[in-house]
């Protein structure tokens, strides 16, 4: 039995494990884009993390996260979608705007063809921790530096790692070519709550996002979702603050109750609105915020730890997203699918350098499409994404496919990451000629 060993037990490196382990029936993971794939005799896998499940619930929240249609079934065919008779089911992407002046520069609500889910990663990863052990997989718990990792890959066929945080995520070389910031872009605060209200034109579970400021200066955006945490349903608001900005206000790291009063004492100021709909809210429990920033990076997917031993970078260990696009959680588990089925097709055959080299990138293929557009959404949105933006607030159909354009971002490619694609399809919708103000961000 070959031998493997997942370093980080987050979304990507659970999801990889637990598909390498599969249960009676046989459900390992996607041939297809969504379909089980052929049963596969069970791998020799140890994963290495520093928290056990008790330990993980009572922590602080670890993110915040939305999980789309497509990304959903990739759970669904790994038999590993635990929640979804529980989790709200996100019904909607709903966007609007306001400029520094407080005056409301238009939105709109699209429908989502595939309703999308957000399980708090402390429900996850604890319950993906045990149904793990359950299948007769083996976890180490205890912290792993990059020291560790020679003993590591010498005990075992394949080492992949999957922790996209401090040491570890930096035995893998910065890939300049596809990382074009050097520092964080925004500053994030985020916390799980109960007591919003929802607004005019949503009347179930969604998202909705509310970028602040003009179109060649942004302050940044505020999100609201609805989500599953520990006890239940609840609603997660996150801050995207410009640093410098008059929402970067989080560098004390206060708690959750405090990160409530800011945020009320932020949206009376900039949002009132959002206000309204959120003034009864207050925090789940006493580890439900989180804040902090991190730098968007594309990583080497491969680094050599010791003469001739090599180890495969997975998830945010090699492609760190900024959350503004949500799409964290959503390529951490195509990045696990992708390698799980590289894995069980490759046999007896040795997971050599090539091999990994090989298999990052086909999934690259599409991850760049995905990385591009996280990072075009940190900036001023350029003069056709505006236009985009003012149209669906006209046309349903273009609302409708930017709130769906959100389950699988290669698909903008097509038409939102270029401007002259993009006006072609604005005319051939009937929704050509419209322009957001020049206050409207």
């Amino acid at each position: 039995m070959r031998r493997i060993a997942v370093v980080g037990a987050g979304q990507a490196g659970l999801h990889l494990a637990l598909g390498l382990r599969p249960d009676s029936t046989g459900a390992a993971g996607p041939s297809g884009p969504y379909e089980l794939q052929e049963p596969h005799e069970p791998y020799d896998v140890t994963v290495y993390t520093a928290r056990t499940p008790d330990e993980v619930r009572a922590g602080r929240v670890l993110s915040t996260q939305v999980m789309y249609g497509p990304a959903l079934a990739l759970e669904r065919a790994a038999g590993l979608h635990l929640w979804e008779a529980e989790a709200p089911r996100l019904t909607a992407l709903g966007f609007s705007v306001a400029d520094p002046q407080r005056s409301p520069a238009g939105g709109f609500a699209g429908p989502l063809d595939l309703p999308a889910q957000s399980v708090d990663l402390r429900v996850k990863t604890a319950d993906w921790l045990e149904l793990f052990e359950a299948r007769g997989g083996r976890v180490e718990y205890g912290t792993v530096g990059p020291d560790d990792l020679p003993g590591i890959a010498a005990a075992h066929d394949l080492t992949v790692v999957a922790s996209g945080r401090g040491p570890l995520a930096e035995v893998f070389a910065r890939d300049a070519r596809h990382s074009p910031f050097e520092r964080p872009q925004r500053r994030l605060a985020v916390c799980y709550v109960r007591g919003t209200r929802m607004p005019d034109g949503l009347d179930g579970p969604h998202l909705r996002v509310t970028p602040v400021g003009g179109a060649e200066e942004l302050a940044g955006e505020f999100f609201v979702l609805h989500a599953l945490t520990l006890d239940g349903p609840c609603e997660i608001v996150l801050w995207e603050a410009v640093p410098g900005g008059p929402f970067d206000v989080w560098a004390d790291r206060p708690g959750p109750g405090e990160v409530v009063e800011r945020t009320l004492e932020l949206l009376r100021g900039h949002l009132p609105g959002e206000y309204e709909l959120c003034r009864g809210m207050e925090p789940t429990d006493a580890g439900a915020s989180l804040t902090g920033a991190l730098t968007p990076v594309v990583r080497r997917p491969v680094a050599e730890v010791a003469p001739g031993a090599h180890v495969l970078g997975l998830g945010d260990a090699v492609v760190l997203h900024d959350p503004i696009g949500g799409q964290g959680s959503n390529s951490a588990a195509r990045g696990a699918a992708h390698y799980l089925r590289a894995i069980t097709a490759h046999g007896g055959e040795p997971f050599d350098r090539t091999w990994m080299l090989r298999t990052f990138a086909a999934y690259w293929e599409h991850a760049r499409h995905v990385s591009a557009f996280c990072n075009m959404l940190l900036g001023p949105p350029p003069e056709h994404v505006r236009r985009i933006l003012s149209a669906a607030a006209r046309h349903p159909a273009v609302a409708h496919r930017y709130a769906n354009g959100f389950g699988d971002p290669a698909g903008f490619a097509d038409w939102f990451m270029d401007a002259d694609r993009a006006d072609a399809y604005l005319a051939a919708v009937g929704a050509a000629g419209a322009a957001v103000p020049a206050d409207g961000g």
